[in-house]
């Protein structure tokens, strides 16, 4: 049994997701697209939630998105998030599609916002996402 309270930011593999996570440890952001009707998902499903086809296969995603939305969370009680606030929650458009709930890190130099360029990085295995590098000013190509 690990030492200190339970962690619940850390995912709980199984034999479908596993890929997920094991290419996440890797600095890999995996997405499924359906052969069928072109369009890709996240969260990883065992089918399309489009067009329900099983015809669904792993692939690499860019890495890309834009923020949707967010909010700066001051108070979470589960471990280890109390230590982590205020910290913001958010959700990206990924660039092939699909949209996703994450964390905006690395972002004290750029005030959130709509429609900002966001890329993907990893704490801890689990993919996260923080300003592009060439949006830090909130301009984008500044």
């Amino acid at each position: 049994m690990p030492d200190g309270p339970p962690r619940h930011d850390l995912p709980e593999a199984d034999t479908f997701t596993r890929p997920y996570w094991e290419a996440a440890a890797r600095g890999r952001l995996l997405l499924r697209r359906c052969a069928d009707c072109g369009r890709a998902h996240h969260y990883p499903r065992e089918f399309c939630p489009h067009c329900w086809s099983e015809a669904v296969t792993w692939e690499n995603a860019s890495g890309h998105a834009t923020l949707y939305t967010w909010s700066v969370v001051h108070r979470n009680d589960l471990p280890p998030f109390g230590q982590r606030v205020p910290y913001v929650a958010a959700v990206v458009d990924l660039a092939e599609g699909p949209r996703m709930m994450t964390e905006l890190v690395e972002s004290e130099s750029a005030e959130p916002r709509a429609g900002m360029p966001v890329e993907v990085t990893f704490r801890d295995g689990i993919p996260v996402f923080r300003p592009r590098e060439n949006d830090v000013s909130g301009v984008q190509g500044a």
